[in-house]
This record gives C-alpha cells, sequence and structure tokens, in this order.
C-alpha cells in the first residue's frame, strides 16, 4: 500500500501494474474464507487425505480499464473461476447527475452465483452499482464481493444503500474522504492513467 501510494515509485508503471496484482492476490485470499467448502479425497504418492475445496467457482468481473492488473492477480487465485468484462469510466461531462458512462459487456451466466467485482478505487460506487444492476440481465447472483484497493466512505454508503442482493466488502484501505471531483483522498491517484499512461 504504501508504494502504490508513493509518487516517486508510482513512476515505475510496471511496478505499479505488479503492486495491483499482488494487492489482487492477498484480497482474493482474504475473501476465499467466505466461500462454501466441502472436502474431497486427494490420492498422494503414498496415501490418501481429505482436503476442502471450494463447493462452486465464483465469477470474476473486472471494470476495465484501471481494474485489470488487480483483476490479474485475483484470477491468478481462483484460477478456474469464470470471467467478464465491463467497460465503465468518468462521463466527459462529468457532474453530480452524470458520474459514470458504461460501456462494454462481456459476461458469462450469472444467476445463483456468487459475482466478484474487481475494481481498484470504490470513490463514489457508482460505477459498481450501475454494474450490478446492468448484470442482473445475465441472471441474478446469489451475492455480491466487491474487492478494491481503496474504497471512500461515501462509496461505501452508495453500494449499501443501492445494491439490493447481499454484498460484501474487502478492500486495502479506507480512506478519508471524496473531493469535490470525486477523488479519493488521500488515495493514489488515477490507477488507469498510473497503470498504462494518461488518456484523452
Amino acid at each position: 500500500m504504501a508504494e502504490i501510494r508513493d509518487v516517486k515509485v508510482q513512476q515505475d508503471r510496471l511496478r505499479f501494474r505488479k503492486n495491483l496484482a499482488r494487492l489482487g492476490e492477498i484480497l482474493a485470499y482474504e475473501m476465499s474464507k467466505a466461500l462454501d467448502f466441502s472436502e474431497t479425497t486427494v490420492d498422494t504418492p503414498l496415501s490418501t487425505i481429505q482436503q476442502q475445496v471450494i463447493k462452486k467457482q465464483p465469477v470474476l468481473i473486472s471494470i476495465m480499464r484501471a481494474g485489470m492488473p488487480f483483476f490479474e492477480g485475483v484470477q491468478g487465485f481462483f484460477d478456474h473461476a469464470n470471467a467478464g468484462f465491463v467497460g465503465a469510466f468518468r462521463a466527459r461531462d462529468f457532474s453530480a447527475s452524470n458520474l459514470i458512462e458504461l460501456g462494454y459487456f462481456a459476461v458469462p451466466d450469472l444467476a445463483g452465483n456468487t459475482l466478484v467485482i474487481v475494481d481498484p478505487m470504490l470513490a463514489t460506487g457508482r460505477s459498481v452499482v450501475d454494474t450490478v444492476q446492468q448484470l442482473k440481465a445475465y441472471g441474478k447472483p446469489e451475492r455480491v464481493f466487491l474487492l478494491a484497493v481503496i474504497a471512500a466512505p461515501e462509496g461505501i454508503c452508495y453500494v449499501e444503500e443501492n445494491i439490493d442482493i447481499p454484498v460484501r466488502l474487502w478492500c486495502g484501505a479506507v480512506d478519508e474522504k471524496l473531493n469535490d471531483k470525486a477523488y479519493i483522498v488521500p488515495g493514489l491517484g488515477d490507477a488507469g492513467d498510473l497503470a498504462y499512461g494518461p488518456k484523452m
């Protein structure tokens, strides 16, 4: 977390992306403890043993583009999970009534599954809420897990108040607030630009 926030370290895009992926692995491990497990018999070279395995893999959804390196870490942990991708971005005419635009959707069947939304910055919460509402067209998930590197209190409240499916959040830090441009303070800046370079 210290490296990912540090303006000097952020100048190394590769390191920034690797740190996002590492945080994805850490949070995926923590989140895995909330999944349902069952026992299976495993044959070893010498005997057999009962091992705990995940009953049903979750469905992972990455919010592009900022979420891609973070998602790689999560997917590395849940390597058998189905995955989907959603394009959600700040509206060009950003305002209180027009915050987020949704574009690209490539999503598997979600009905009855644990849906894991992978988005590094939970700021206003609008991208998550709007994404979940749109995703219902692909089947209603049983529950929603959110993975974020950093969250703002305003975004957490917005998600809790506006998603009608059970939701749990795992994040590296809950920061102080949003500023007047809806960036998290102290935050880390624009995760997408730091990972891939400034956009037009």
